[in-house]
């Protein structure tokens, strides 16, 4: 059992949260009534997660996309309201890890997805602040094996653009929205780029480049680093803790 204040003060070392400058805040998002002795984690606060960590009596819930993000109505109406509503009738405490948690070289998004997808020699790059992260695939594979292995470890199918000539071997990648990153990272002398979303100009970068593209999911991608700072804590703090996996297929 831990206060959500100690915990978040943990968090924030581990996760080195003040270096980042961030599109929503990162830390305690609604403190709750009690200590954390349950703790839930999910990818994203919806209604959805909060109903999942009630029925589990969670004392705090930890995700990647929390709340209150840059340039969005701060009011609390309409979902939002009945969200804040649940979570302070609740009890229960919010935390929110965003940029510090895709960064995190051991716990992170971009190191979790590495080893799901079997990448070798996977080192954060300076792209975005270390946020695009370069690697060798286990074996050279042709786009259409590639995008195979993905579907089966990610647990759909990403969409793929641009092409490349010869087996790929060399990838770059960033997990969630980094699309836009796609011609740093063709400067790092990669075969294919993958990340969460395909937005309409990536298509034409992509072929430009060169470069296969990966879109493998923004939700399928960061599953894991959550999930991974989940279990740290448990274990560090003998929590109990449950992952809760709200689908969503963008």
């Amino acid at each position: 059992m831990i206060e959500s204040r100690d915990l978040v003060a943990y968090c924030d070392q581990l996760l080195d949260a003040g270096r980042f400058s961030d599109y929503a805040p990162n830390g305690l998002q609604v403190e709750g009534s009690r200590p954390v002795e349950r703790l839930v984690t999910g990818v994203t606060a919806s209604a959805a997660l909060i109903e999942a960590a009630i029925e589990a009596r969670a004392d705090a819930i930890l995700v990647h996309h929390g709340w209150f993000w840059k340039n969005e109505n701060p009011c609390l109406v309409g979902p939002k309201g009945r969200r804040a509503r649940r979570i302070l009738e609740a009890g229960i405490s919010l935390l929110a890890y965003h940029l510090p948690l895709d960064a995190h070289p051991e716990l992170g998004n971009n190191a979790r997805l590495a080893d799901e997808l079997d990448v070798r020699d996977a080192e954060p790059t300076q792209v975005a602040k270390g946020l695009v992260w370069v690697g060798r695939l286990s074996a050279p594979m042709e786009p259409e094996s590639l995008a195979r292995h993905v579907a089966r470890r990610l647990g759909r199918e990403p969409m793929m653009v641009g092409r490349r000539s010869g087996p790929l071997e060399r990838i770059a990648w960033c997990t969630g929205g980094g699309q836009g990153y796609l011609e740093q990272a063709a400067e790092l002398g990669i075969d294919v780029f993958l990340s969460g979303e395909l937005s309409e100009q990536t298509t034409h970068q992509a072929r430009e480049s060169e470069i296969c593209y990966l879109g493998a999911g923004h939700h399928a991608t960061e599953r894991y680093g959550v999930q991974a700072l989940g279990t740290h804590l448990a274990e560090h703090f003998g929590l109990q803790h449950l992952y809760v996996e709200i689908d969503n297929p963008a």
